[in-house]
């Protein structure tokens, strides 16, 4: 099967195509507990199936104006591809729904934990599966970073369990969409036909229990559940974008964006304690992200005179 959006492996030029899909994720996701806290009535099981039921409709419905039904019919007979997806399907839902627990029962910062170490796994997986080479400067700055997470993991052992998964999960759905022979709507569109069928069902169990706390309660929280699709697919459209278009460990570098917003949300907004570790492994962060920035601005002005 062929795709119409090329990987690039190493290429600055694709690192710059993809950079503004990257920032555009990353800063939704970074806000993402605002609107989540919205729904905190519900329980996370029913939120997280609500957001596979309505991102559906809004895929296909993209798909279909597109004119790319074809590309989605297709996946189903292309096994391979099929079989990456339903990995790709249980790891993002296994994402998710703990998210959503993380956010709901006060975690918000061990979110922001889980999404600093993911660029790390991801720099990781890049050099394991994807033959990428880090320059010593970036050498450097991945090590900063280690360091940095290694000091807050020590302060946060009770949560390490959400922010472990929470990056490992992600860190191989990327990869996975890295590497995925489809384009990025029609794979979003399979991934969540795919975890739709136990969608419906635990979906259905929730109206059926009729506990006044989730979808069918009322008009506000039915339309945040529908809207929960808008918000879960839209960014995940343009991650899939990104993550074909750049470098993995330059992508991984541009993810530290969330989870900054994600620490000063659940800081300043939720109240959440700050542990001294906690602001000493944030300034490793950014002076790894500094040195990151600047061996790329180097290369790049190395190759313009060049």
């Amino acid at each position: 099967m062929t795709t119409d959006e090329p990987v690039a492996a190493d290429t600055r030029s694709g690192d710059l195509a993809g950079l503004p899909y990257a920032v555009m994720t990353y800063f939704i996701w970074g806000l993402f507990p605002i609107f989540f806290k919205l729904l905190e009535s519900a329980p996370p099981l029913e939120v997280m199936v609500q957001r596979v039921i309505w991102s559906l409709p809004l895929c296909l419905a993209i798909l279909y104006f597109r004119k790319e039904m074809g590309e989605f019919f297709s996946v189903f007979r292309d096994k391979k591809a099929l079989r990456l997806l339903v990995v790709s399907s249980l790891l993002i839902g296994c994402n998710w729904l703990l998210y959503i627990y993380a956010v709901f029962t006060g975690h918000v910062i061990a979110a922001s934990l889980g999404y600093y170490l993911n660029p790390l796994m991801n720099v990781l997986l890049a050099t394991l599966f994807l033959g990428e080479r880090l320059s010593r400067l970036q050498l450097l700055a991945v090590c900063v970073a280690a360091v940095g997470v290694a000091t807050l993991l020590a302060g946060a052992l009770d949560t390490l369990w959400i922010s472990v998964i929470l990056a490992s999960s992600f860190a191989f759905y990327g990869l996975l969409r890295k590497i995925m022979p489809v384009n990025s709507l029609p794979s979003l569109a399979v991934e969540t036909t795919i975890l739709m069928p136990i969608s419906l069902v635990v979906g259905l169990y929730y109206i059926g229990l009729g506990d006044g706390r989730g979808f069918g309660s009322d008009a506000w929280m039915t339309g945040l559940m529908i809207a929960s699709g808008v918000v879960t697919a839209l960014p995940l459209l343009s991650f899939a974008k990104a993550a074909r278009l750049m470098n993995y460990t330059t992508l991984g570098f541009v993810q530290y964006l969330a989870p900054t917003l994600l620490f000063f949300l659940g800081l300043f907004l939720f109240k959440e304690p700050l542990k001294p570790v906690q602001i000493f492994c944030f300034a490793l962060i950014w002076i790894s992200i500094a040195i990151f920035s600047f061996d790329m601005w180097r290369k790049r002005k190395q190759a313009l005179a060049g």
